[in-house]
């Protein structure tokens, strides 16, 4: 196990959450990949933050726990059922019910509801389909200077095969392509869990 994964270490309420993801075949971000998470809103002084793939709130209380004390995060997802159980957890990690937005649908008819240029942090762990029009909302959703997280972007070690051609890893690459040549990002890829694209918007 890579040092970035023994190094980030959780407790017993991300330990159960992570628990209940595997108990219903969820992927959830590695614990390198959290801390990232938790680093990068905590670099931002984070207060509006958008998660999109809510799963059973453990990047959810990653993110929460680099937020500001009266941040907001929203969190979109179209499982009823798994957002019943973050909203359980969220609450047991400590966060009051006023720190999360918690919304059922599908992002691509959520986030045309979010505000211009209102989010700090926008983190996407959807399914690749969803990528190009995730990345598109998130120029528009974020303040300049705002920080957009692409999680995946490894395609399960895909990423750098030539010989994979299969849908989901075109799909990553073009994501990943679209922002490294796009003048209205600074973008790096951080190789913790699954792999991040982490992007800055220009001002």
């Amino acid at each position: 196990m890579p040092f970035a994964e023994t190094y980030a270490t959780e407790d017993p309420i991300l330990q159960t959450a992570r628990s209940l993801a595997h108990e219903l075949g969820l992927p959830c971000v590695s614990p390198a990949a959290g801390s990232v998470l938790r680093l990068l809103a905590a670099a931002g002084n984070a207060k509006a933050v958008v998660e999109i793939g809510t799963g059973t709130g453990v990047s959810g209380i990653w993110l929460l726990r680099g937020m500001r004390p009266d941040g907001v995060l929203t969190t979109i997802d179209v499982e009823h059922e798994h957002q019943r159980i973050a909203r359980r957890v969220f609450v047991e990690a400590g966060f009051a019910p006023s720190r999360t937005r918690i919304i059922s649908g599908r992002s691509l008819d959520v986030l045309p509801r979010l505000a211009d240029g209102a989010y700090d942090l926008i983190f996407v762990d959807a399914d690749t389909t969803e990528f190009a029009a995730c990345t598109e909302a998130a120029l528009r959703l974020l303040r300049p200077g705002g920080v957009l997280v692409v999680n995946g972007v490894h395609a399960g070690g895909r990423i750098t095969d030539p010989a994979a051609r299969d849908v989901d890893t075109l799909t990553v690459r073009e994501t990943v392509k679209t922002i490294r040549e796009s003048e209205e990002w600074i973008a790096a890829v951080i190789s913790a869990g699954a792999g991040l694209l982490t992007a800055v918007k220009q001002g």
